[in-house]
């Protein structure tokens, strides 16, 4: 197993032990049928007094395709207008393809936790910068961190440190911000994030790419990945 393969493992296992230390498992209507560990596709939601939605999505199509990916999202609750946590990598064996980690507005584009955001990752600079197409520009900011070509253990444990940092911070400051937000307008701010994360062509393709069914792929995609709040 390669090392950047290791730590990626290690990191998921750090998120689910936050996620189980942070918040309550529960079980969204439909998500058990995308959860499916012995198929290498790991899905499972998280929620608390100030968190709506924490998930994480692991596709780990190591031995038949040589890839890994993950995906994590967590959304305050409605009264809340912190930011929306996301982390997302996807890996072969000996390099991440693409990681992006950004603490993206909600109702609040001035929110102090995305000053912290930003303090946290002006110190690292990706040996390649991935550019972002126009849909992603709509909802991060522009301290997001957006690295590819990832070959190097130091660079990649450096991206995991700060996303795990940035996981635990965020829970920590996330419940400083409940009563501040208006339910209306988060709602709409965060329908706005999930719909924007729609647009992206990538992800689907790529879980296709992995062996997942079509059929499958689109129904997560659209209903679970970013299930907009009706």
């Amino acid at each position: 197993m390669s090392v950047i393969w290791n730590r990626l493992i290690e990191c998921q296992d750090e998120i689910l032990n936050i996620f189980d230390s942070r918040a309550t498992e529960i079980q969204e209507p439909g998500l058990s049928h995308f959860n499916q560990p012995e198929n290498g596709w790991i899905n499972r939601v998280w929620a608390n007094d100030s968190v709506r939605r924490a998930h994480i999505d692991v596709v780990d199509a190591r031995e038949s395709r040589g890839l890994w990916m993950m995906h994590v999202c967590c959304f305050p609750n409605l009264n809340n207008d912190a930011p929306i946590y996301g982390f997302d990598v996807i890996s072969g064996k000996n390099k991440m393809t693409g990681a992006f980690h950004d603490f993206s507005p909600s109702s609040n584009p001035d929110h102090p936790m995305i000053d912290g955001y930003k303090e946290s990752v002006e110190d690292f600079i990706p040996s390649k910068q991935r550019q972002l197409p126009e849909w992603a520009t709509n909802i991060f900011t522009d301290k997001m961190l957006a690295a590819g070509n990832v070959k190097t253990e130091e660079e990649s444990v450096a991206i995991i440190d700060i996303a795990i940092a940035n996981l635990n911070a965020w829970f920590d400051e996330v419940p400083l911000s409940n009563g501040n937000g208006d339910r209306d307008i988060v709602a709409a701010s965060q329908n706005y994030y999930c719909h924007n994360q729609q647009q992206n062509p990538h992800t689907p393709n790529v879980m296709k790419t992995l062996g997942l069914a079509e059929e499958d792929v689109d129904r997560f995609c659209t209903d679970m990945l970013f299930p907009k709040i009706v």
